[in-house]
């Protein structure tokens, strides 16, 4: 018995020293880098970063949205990021040693080869979508069509697609909205849809330029249920190699009644009922999306004052994109200073270095792991025992002043 538990303490400690030592990916070192950075910390400062196991970070995927807003000739630019649902233990390259990957150190964990992707959404015409690296994408209407390797799709007046697979949409070229912005009422984005339904009808008109879209690694477009069962076909026009243009049969009015799209599970939302307004061209949203009332507030904060007076504002840049996230924990080391633990207690011993724990969200993009934002976490408080002397100033017993109770009849 003595001799398996001194086995496992020699393992236990070889493995940790092994552990340490361990040559992890670019990535990782780098990271640790940004962190030590972004604290403000320089060389004098001697910090040292700790407990930084790449073995145990979790993963999970995200949905991030970036906005530039041009107002008044100035550029304001925004990010924000969808809550983390599920955080999972997944073998990404980036957490493998570059020469231990096959030596047994780096634990088995759950494939992560296929990169994340949003949930199918519906886009609406008139608009064109320019398709980024899709030579393997398919396209039913409601039957697969082969139509080669598609690099532009122009969806007319009453077309509308299901797209699945994309990893991020985005928009090709600025758009102008007007002002006054319509209050948020009974629970509905009012403001958003205005502005929808503006740049709608300028397509329309050919007022402006058509709406344009990149969207990056799409699987399938097909067209757009009409019910819960059945899809609306679509017609397809070759206007040259590599370009198509799909139109319904359908009125624009009918294809505005849908009430519902089945979307196999995927989405977080469905199109709302007809009683309701969608938010052109994402079809697939309602005026009453969480999201939607939220940007709305956002932009109504702002634009201030000017959201209620006659003018306009710019959307230069808008981007949504699905994003692998690591949440991974850490400690930084560092030596303490003379006059930096004012107050300290004079009976403790003052420590020589203090550790605080943190922990990191980063973003993978590619060979790099970006941090977006260090948390400190809340340590678990020490408690501290004091010898009775030290409350009671070291005074003998026999100097301590009688105290005498109040009898008790009760008592004999």
């Amino acid at each position: 018995m003595k001799s398996l538990l001194h086995f496992g303490i020699v393992f236990l400690l070889f493995h940790s020293c092994l552990a340490s030592e361990i040559p992890y990916h670019k990535a990782i070192s780098d990271l640790k880098d940004s962190i030590v950075k972004g604290f403000g910390f320089t060389s004098e400062d001697e910090v040292k970063i700790t407990g930084f196991d790449p073995r145990e970070a979790e993963v999970g995927h995200s949905v991030e949205y970036r906005f530039d807003l041009e107002i008044d000739h100035q550029v304001i630019p925004f990010k924000l990021l969808e809550d983390v649902k599920r955080w999972d233990y997944v073998d990404l390259p980036i957490f493998r040693a570059q020469d231990q990957v096959h030596t047994g150190l780096v634990p088995k964990r759950a494939s992560a080869n296929d990169l994340p992707v949003l949930a199918p959404f519906v886009l609406a015409g008139p608009m064109e979508l320019w398709i980024h690296d899709a030579n393997d994408m398919r396209l039913s209407l409601p039957h697969d069509v082969d139509a080669g390797v598609l690099k532009k799709v122009i969806l007319a007046e009453g077309a509308a697609v299901t797209v699945k697979g994309a990893r991020s949409v985005s928009l090709r070229q600025p758009l102008d909205f007007p002002l006054p912005l319509n209050r948020t009422e009974n629970g509905f984005a009012n403001g958003l849809l205005t502005l929808a339904q503006h740049i709608r009808h300028a397509s329309r008109t050919q007022a402006s330029s058509i709406m344009s879209l990149r969207i990056v690694g799409p699987t399938s477009i097909a067209a757009a249920p009409s019910d819960t069962t059945t899809s609306t076909s679509l017609k397809l026009k070759r206007l040259a190699p590599g370009l198509v243009e799909l139109s319904s049969p359908l009125r624009t009015k009918d294809i505005e009644s849908f009430s519902s799209v089945d979307l196999e599970g995927e989405a977080p939302t469905i199109l709302s009922p007809s009683q309701f307004s969608t938010l052109w061209p994402l079809s697939s949203l309602n005026g009453s999306n969480a999201n939607l009332l939220g940007f709305e507030k956002l932009l109504h904060s702002v634009l201030g004052d000017k959201a209620n007076k006659k003018g306009s504002f710019r959307l230069v840049k808008a981007v949504v994109s699905a994003q692998t996230y690591v949440k991974i924990g850490f400690k930084a080391e560092k030596k303490v200073k003379e006059g930096e633990l004012e107050g300290y207690p004079a009976w403790r011993t003052k420590p020589e270095t203090v550790t605080t724990q943190f922990e990191v969200l980063a973003k993978v993009d590619g060979e790099e792991v970006v941090p977006e934002k260090v948390i400190p976490v809340k340590p678990v408080v020490k408690l501290d025992n004091v010898a009775p002397n030290l409350l009671t100033g070291n005074v003998s017993m026999s100097k301590t002043q009688d105290v005498h109770p109040p009898p008790n009849p009760f008592f004999l």
